[in-house]
């Protein structure tokens, strides 16, 4: 038997989780430096994510800022990809505004 990988290539994972429509797109992002993950530029697509990492990259207009939950085995529906990850801006828009 096979043990699931405790690590995946950046661009896999980014497909997977649904945030690039191809693996091709994700790993032109990685490989740009346009990534970083838990605050240094990847510079390369098969750089090696797990969770617990975070990842921030540009999608359109706005910056993404999530967390690794788990790895996927594959590009399954929205609803499966979206167990892969925490949205933490979802999260920083949802807390109350702080007192002054």
């Amino acid at each position: 038997m096979t043990e699931a990988p405790t690590r995946l290539r950046i661009d896999k994972w980014l497909w997977h989780a649904r945030f690039f429509k191809t693996r091709g797109l994700a790993a032109e992002a990685a490989g740009s430096g346009r990534i970083r993950v838990n605050g240094n530029r990847v510079s390369k697509p098969a750089h090696a994510v797990g969770p617990g990492d975070v990842l921030s990259f540009g999608q359109g207009r706005q910056v993404r800022v999530i967390r690794v939950e788990a790895l996927g085995t594959r590009r399954g529906p929205a609803p499966e990809a979206q167990t892969l990850y925490t949205d933490l801006d979802a999260e920083r828009n949802d807390a109350p505004p702080a007192e002054a």
